[in-house]
């Protein structure tokens, strides 16, 4: 199903004002360039200035610009929570891929093809979304919350004939980078901005990072890669899943990767290229050991799913050869993604309980490895 998607060179969108036709942007030095990218929400008022206040929804739905969509061409929107602290965390949904006219089908379950079955009004209300749990370090925090129905990471910038009919809008990048300038704009003074994603989400969370540090020049900002680090970045499959999604349009022209080929944006090494851009960005990885989602689309791409520990370790450690430092926490089992579940606040290794560990990370304390040991729930 996802057969390329995870392995994909996940090279990076680009924040444009809105989702220009021209998508292939530079990403601009500050969010004072990006006041005009801020879309209209639906009562007519600008996404950007409305106060918090008690009498407030939970969720503002925002109305993206013409030029977002969906894999169908649909319109696209995304949700905005307000908070009270001085952190705003802009979340990226997973949920699949596709990359054929069988995935791509309108029948197909493996990835979302619109937003007609989302809810703006109640996108998430567990894990990090529960604002009533007094041990949710996020409670007080805004929150942009991004969609997800392209079917190409977040990341794609193309219109791609599949053939029988089928032809996708993979429109991920413009349509995260929309909303990210919505964010700088909306939330201009936030002194901490925490890019997490789950699943799908998870995989261009680091770059998004490199890119919110560029539109939020002066705010610490953290990447939470949330179940994704075992999947390999081998050329092959980065060049095929680019071509189809288009991601080499969409590509940040960073200075400190110019003239690197697309091929050096493969997953591990997506860190690599954020923390070459901007050093200061502190990531984060969160598995388990034998996440049976991560494990079916690992054999789904050819290689072999049956230690996806090891691939998750030595992920790990390339991206860190190359010179990113990560925050990693491995855990035992199979469960697949955590940002959005109640198990967020009851997981814990050798003593170690994730929700603090995260609390930690997120406030800038330093934090050790945390890793399960034996044979971490390896199911028989």
């Amino acid at each position: 199903m996802r057969r390329m998607m995870f392995g994909v060179a996940v090279a990076l969108l680009v924040v444009a004002a809105g989702c220009a036709n021209d998508k292939s942007v530079a990403a601009p030095a500050s969010s004072d360039s990006q006041s005009t990218a801020t879309t209209a929400a639906p009562d007519g008022d600008s996404a950007a200035g409305a106060e918090a206040d008690t009498d407030a929804p939970v969720w503002q739905k925002v109305a993206a610009t013409p030029n977002c969509e969906c894999s169908d061409g649909s319109d696209y929107f995304f949700m905005i929570h307000r908070g009270t602290s001085d952190r705003l965390v802009f979340y990226l949904e997973g949920g699949g891929a596709c990359f054929s006219a069988g995935t791509c089908g309108p029948t197909t379950p493996s990835y979302t093809r619109n937003l007609a079955d989302m809810d703006p009004d109640d996108p998430a209300s567990d894990g990090i979304f529960d604002f009533e749990n007094d041990a949710n370090p996020f409670k007080d925090d805004s929150i942009v919350f991004v969609p997800y129905c392209t079917g190409d990471l977040h990341l794609g910038d193309a219109v791609h004939d599949y053939g029988n009919g089928v032809v996708i809008h993979h429109n991920g990048a413009s349509n995260g980078a929309t909303a990210l300038s919505a964010a700088a704009a909306a939330f201009p003074d936030v002194t901490d901005v925490v890019v997490a994603g789950s699943s799908a989400g998870s995989a261009p969370a680091p770059a998004y990072a490199g890119i919110a540090g560029d539109l939020f020049p002066d705010a610490r900002i953290t990447a939470i890669a949330d179940a994704s680090g075992a999947y390999p970045g081998t050329e092959g499959i980065t060049m095929a899943v680019g071509t189809l999604w288009g991601i080499g349009n969409a590509l940040p022209r960073w200075p400190e990767t110019a003239g690197e080929p697309q091929t050096a944006w493969s997953l591990p090494r997506l860190f690599v290229q954020a923390a070459k851009h901007n050093p200061d960005i502190t990531f984060v990885k969160y598995d388990t050991a034998y996440d049976e989602t991560q494990q079916a689309f690992v054999k789904l791409a050819g290689f072999p799913g049956d230690d996806l520990m090891t691939m998750i370790d030595q992920n790990t450690a390339e991206s860190e050869a190359g010179g990113a430092m990560l925050h990693s926490w491995v855990g035992p089992g199979e469960l697949h993604t955590i940002l959005g579940r109640k198990e967020l606040y009851t997981t814990e290794v050798d003593g170690h309980s994730l929700i603090e560990w995260l609390a930690d990370v997120v406030d800038g304390k330093d934090v050790p490895d945390v890793h399960c040991t034996g044979t971490c729930g390896k199911p028989s």
